[in-house]
């Protein structure tokens, strides 16, 4: 089995570019403030909304499970991608900045 490669939430900054994979509900109720929003599902017909950038891209999703298996299938599509250890609930336990679409206390769902 081929090692997913990892990134920790620490080694992030706060305003990182990174793609979350999470259903609506979760990125509604709390994100990373630069996040890009790409549900899992739709991440085959959704490559265009990946950053153009020539920097590694982090991909996210509660706790690491959905983008390992996302970061996974990009790899294998020639993308330059890593896995954020813990997902949300670790950028959240970090303390890292977060935000809710409707203004309220963002959380991790």
């Amino acid at each position: 089995m081929s090692q997913t490669p990892l990134i920790s939430v620490s080694d992030l900054p706060d305003d990182a570019v990174v793609v979350d994979v999470r259903e609506d509900n979760e990125w509604h109720a709390g994100h990373a403030p630069n996040a890009i929003h790409v549900p899992m599902g739709t991440v085959p017909e959704s490559l265009d909304k990946l950053p153009d950038t020539d920097e590694t891209i982090p991909v996210i999703c509660r706790s690491g499970g959905r983008s390992d298996r996302v970061v996974q299938w990009l790899v294998q599509q020639g993308f330059d991608v890593v896995n954020v250890d813990g997902g949300m609930r670790a950028w959240a336990a970090a303390g890292k900045q977060m935000r809710s679409e409707d203004g309220s206390e963002p959380s991790v769902i």
